[in-house]
């Protein structure tokens, strides 16, 4: 029998989950900072809406039972996942991040595959990529 897997994925990307070590910090940037819509919240989550897509932020003290057999990275061990936004006016959104005390990693950079980007962090270490893709 084969599995038609893209049937799986109809709708797109429905959620990600980012652990957090300092989930009040987390609800700041995302909240605040970043101005997205939180739609539920308790003590050890947050989770805002961007486009279609659910950005649940989880406390790590929660992370066993989603990773579990596997453990939760070290803070600092590297990163492995780049998460991107679509966003018409980079540049514009740099400096707005910039000037609400949000770090910039590198940016606005014009990519030779046609996109101009820039790449920010939250608090918990995930990084995050502004792009004008058409």
């Amino acid at each position: 029998m084969t599995v038609h897997i893209e049937s799986a994925f109809e709708g797109g990307l429905f959620a990600v989950t980012l652990l957090t070590h300092d989930l009040a910090a987390s609800e700041r940037f995302y909240g605040e900072l970043l101005g997205l819509a939180k739609v539920w919240g308790d003590e050890v989550s947050a989770i805002y809406k961007v486009g279609s897509t659910m950005i649940n932020v989880l406390s790590d003290k929660q992370a066993a039972e989603l990773l579990e057999p596997e453990k939760l990275a070290k803070s600092g061990a590297g990163e492995k996942v780049v998460y991107t936004l679509r966003c018409a006016n980079v540049d514009a959104a740099v400096e707005e991040l910039a000037a609400s005390g949000v770090e910039i990693l590198n940016g606005p950079i014009d990519r030779p595959w046609g996109v101009r980007t820039a790449s920010f962090q939250d608090p918990s270490g995930n990084v995050w990529e502004l792009a004008n893709h058409g």
